[in-house]
């Protein structure tokens, strides 16, 4: 049957690295996902309302420094330590106030700015938030969760509240860059986070 050739719409491999027959995997799509936040805002009060409002997310980006070893004729690059960088999130500001409130008592946890006065430490105010990319399930069929980040001493570096504009149809929205201290992937065993083996050499070198 011509439906056949569907399966030959991806990449040829050599005989010995895939099947003939293998076809193209299914991508995760970008729009199919759910963002949670938990101790963010007034300890105890719900979060929900900052999932259903999420418009946008950007997953976790880690970069490595470099260490230059210079030698005779040449340079050895080693991996330094690592950083985290910011991951962003816009919110659709909604008429309730809700987004905009949990946002405020957040930022107020990291800084009475009524009162001028700070949180003693990281842990009165830092929060964790979860991403979960999902394969399309909804309502009576449950979503299955194809991966998830968990991002460890969350706290907000900057909130932007956006504009307002008399000549456009969109929604007021709010900006927050989400500053963290460690991420990691599961379920357990699959990308950051996942057990390996550390090699270790029978002889010391860069």
């Amino acid at each position: 049957m011509a439906v056949s050739s569907l399966s030959k719409m991806t990449v040829p491999l050599a005989s010995d690295q895939s099947a003939s027959t293998q076809g193209l995997l299914m991508p995760k799509l970008k729009y199919r996902f759910r963002v949670m936040f938990e101790n963010f805002g007034s300890p105890g009060e719900p979060v929900t309302e900052l999932t259903k409002q999420v418009m946008d997310f950007s997953r976790p980006t880690v970069t490595f420094e470099q260490i230059d070893l210079p030698i005779y004729n040449s340079t050895i690059k080693l991996a330094g330590k690592h950083s985290w960088g910011d991951v962003s999130v816009n919110l659709r500001d909604d008429a309730g106030a809700n987004v905009q409130r949990l946002v405020g008592e957040q930022l107020q946890k990291q800084l009475d700015f009524m009162e001028q006065a700070s949180a003693s430490s990281g842990i009165d105010y830092k929060f964790q938030t979860l991403l979960e990319i999902l394969d399309g399930g909804n309502g009576t069929h449950t979503p299955n969760v194809l991966e998830t980040w968990e991002l460890y001493g969350c706290y907000l570096s900057s909130t932007d509240y956006s504009d307002v504009n008399y000549g456009t149809n969109d929604p007021v929205t709010i900006q927050l860059t989400i500053r963290y201290d460690n991420a990691l992937q599961t379920p357990t065993g699959s990308g950051i986070g996942a057990s390996v083996t550390r090699t270790l050499g029978t002889v010391i070198t860069g």
